[in-house]
Order: structure tokens, then sequence, then C-alpha cells
């Protein structure tokens, strides 16, 4: 899609995914790149509208279809109006999640069909994808005692059992590994300094390929 470059952080709850963006963004404006950064759900303004819905509330206010297909349309909104225009103006555009978060949350956590969520993105997106996913690897535990420390409203998908972030970490462990070429998994147990090193080496990489 255009000239630009779409780099996503992917991870489960706490694994430091919104510190990272802004720290890689900070990264590349320094280099001389033309920097977005966005996130998901979100990132334009219909898509704004539709995260409240998503990530505030009880648990339970949604089942796991209507959530992909929540997601679905706040991510067909945010395609539209925000990363494709900035791929087309040559930008590298860095989102805090994008579908592979739909694909671990309602696919391996709520269990449902993947080959149905990939027809449905497909319905909404075709065949774009990033150039390159980060994924940020942590131990649930962990996570969900980082997150627990943020604050705010934005805690339904936090307040999920364990297991159900249990199943989000091995989705997300089992995306890496499928797409190799372009997620690459990151150890998120360590600093934010050393986190960030693997991935500005990482991302690095595919910067000449767009050049």
């Amino acid at each position: 899609m255009g000239k630009g470059i779409f780099i996503t952080l992917e991870g489960g709850e706490g694994g430091g995914k919104s510190s990272q963006v802004r720290k890689l963004g900070e990264f590349l404006e320094a280099k001389g790149f033309n920097v977005l950064l966005t996130r998901e759900p979100g990132g334009s303004a219909g898509a704004e509208a539709i995260r409240k819905l998503l990530v505030e509330g009880p648990g339970g206010r949604w089942d796991g279809v209507t959530e992909a297909l929540l997601h679905t349309a706040a991510r067909r909104d945010h395609v539209i109006n925000v990363i494709w225009p900035a791929l087309e103006a040559g930008k590298i555009v860095i989102s805090d999640r994008f579908a592979d978060s739909t694909v671990a949350y309602q696919g391996y956590a709520y269990g449902i069909d993947r080959e149905a969520l990939k027809t449905l993105y497909k319905a909404a997106i075709g065949d774009f994808k990033p150039d390159i996913t980060l994924v940020l690897d942590l131990p649930v535990d962990a996570g969900l005692a980082r997150a627990a420390t943020r604050g705010g409203k934005e805690t339904r998908y936090e307040s999920m059992g364990t297991e159900f972030h249990e199943r989000v970490l091995q989705g997300f462990r089992e995306i890496a590994k499928a797409e190799p070429a372009r997620c690459k998994l990151i150890d998120a147990t360590r600093d934010i300094d050393a986190i960030h090193t693997d991935i500005v080496a990482e991302v690095l990489k595919v910067l000449p390929a767009k050049g």
C-alpha cells in the first residue's frame, strides 16, 4: 500500500506495547522518518467511538462474535481513513494492536472459528497486512499485575479470567510461529530499553526494502 511501512505491536495485557510504540516512533523520527502513531481499537473518529464499547464496562456485555464484528467495523474505518492515506503519503505507521489481536482474543480465547475471522477480515480489509509485527511476549500473571497499576476505565479485557488470558498468550505465540517472516516474538520480561533495542533491530531490517 503506497510508499509507507506499516508496523504493528501486539501482545497480551500489560506487555508494554504503548510505551514501545512511543519509543519506536521517537527513534524513527530522530532518524528523519515521517511517523504516525495509532492504535486499535480506535485510531479514527469512528473507531474511537467503537473503542469505548469494547474496552469499558463489564466483561460479559458482548460475546465473542459481537466483539469480532465491532473490532472489524472499527478496523475498516481506521484503515480507510487513517492507515491507508498515511501509507500513500509515505509515512511509517506504527499501530498499538491490529488484526492479530482479534485472532488471539476472539479466535483463540473465545473460540470463534479462525477461518471465519479470516473471511471477515478479507471482506473488510482485503489482503492488506503489516510489513512487520512485533509480538511482546510476557507471562499472564506478570502482564495482568502491570495492567492493574494503570487505572482508568479501560479495564474490560483485563477483568477476564486468567484462563482467558492464557489462551490469548498461546494465540499470539501460535500466530508468531505460523508467520515468522512477518511476526517477531520479543521477550517482554526485560526492562524497557532492552525490549526497545530488540524491536529497533527487527524494524531496521524492513526499512531498506521499502526505501
